[in-house]
């Protein structure tokens, strides 16, 4: 398979759907794989006319993480374990994307996997969702920020829990943790993630890439730090991006919005 159809691409007003398309191996992150997820988020990151992604996977799973016959040696493209746990080009891809992804985890979310929607912004899940941190049963070390992430997300000792054990979350629980956003049922989950990114499209651009931008430098600092980095980042989009004018006519689509939803 080439690169080109192991990560589908479809684009509509401003939001791009990013699937991964290995559904026979259950999405498995192979090399060519990978190579393929970054070479996309780099693309996307500099095409003007995507301004949210929706990340899924073809088939019954997300991802099942990497693709352990290919780590085992077992198929032609084999690489060592040690080569494709430090490749950290797919973090810094996803990491660095600087636009809204919004993960639609239709089914397995599986060590790797998980970790790769736990880099998403927006978790949207089917209701046969599953995620499993196996990295302990696999004998790998998490090295794309599950062990940190995942903590900051639900807790310590559920954590660990989840990582020492290897068990499986269901959607129903994820939710109720506070790790994803919504569960739905499959046939409502890209409907309900592209509801998600056309509202977010709705936002003031400038202003929504600096509340993101800042939201996530805050998750990776102290308290106090986020507070500052928030007060520079506020004081400087004053004096750049805000007018009396355009505030006014933003307040006017906001109360036509509420007037909408009410």
């Amino acid at each position: 398979m080439s690169e080109a159809e192991l990560v589908l691409i479809e684009r509509d007003a401003g939001v791009t759907v990013v699937t991964m398309n290995r559904p026979d191996a259950l999405n498995a992150l192979s090399t060519g794989l990978r190579q393929a997820i970054v070479r996309v988020f780099r693309e996307l990151k500099e095409d003007a006319a995507t301004e949210v992604v929706i990340l899924t996977g073809a088939g019954r799973a997300f991802t099942a993480g990497l693709d352990l016959k290919e780590l085992g040696g077992e198929t032609a493209d084999g690489v060592a374990a040690g080569q494709a746990v430090n490749d950290t080009d797919l973090g810094a891809a996803l990491g660095d994307f600087g636009k809204p992804i919004i993960g639609a985890i239709n089914g397995y979310a599986i060590t790797g996997g998980f970790e790769l929607a736990l880099m998403c912004d927006i978790l949207v899940c089917a209701e046969e969702a599953r995620f499993a941190d196996t990295h302990a049963r696999v004998g790998i070390v998490p090295g794309w920020g599950l062990s940190q992430r995942l903590a900051r997300l639900i807790g310590l000792p559920r954590a660990k829990e989840l990582s020492l054990t290897g068990n499986f979350l269901s959607a129903e629980r994820a939710y109720e943790w506070g790790m994803v956003n919504r569960v739905v049922p499959a046939a409502e989950l890209l409907p309900a993630a592209m509801q998600i990114a056309r509202d977010i499209l709705t936002t003031e651009p400038v202003t929504r890439a600096t509340v993101k931008r800042i939201m996530d430098a805050g998750w990776n600092a102290t308290l106090a730090e986020g507070m500052a980095i928030e007060d520079g980042a506020s004081r400087e989009h004053m004096r750049s991006n805000v007018s009396p004018d355009a505030v006014a006519e933003r307040r006017r689509g906001i109360q036509e919005r509420g007037r909408g939803q009410g």
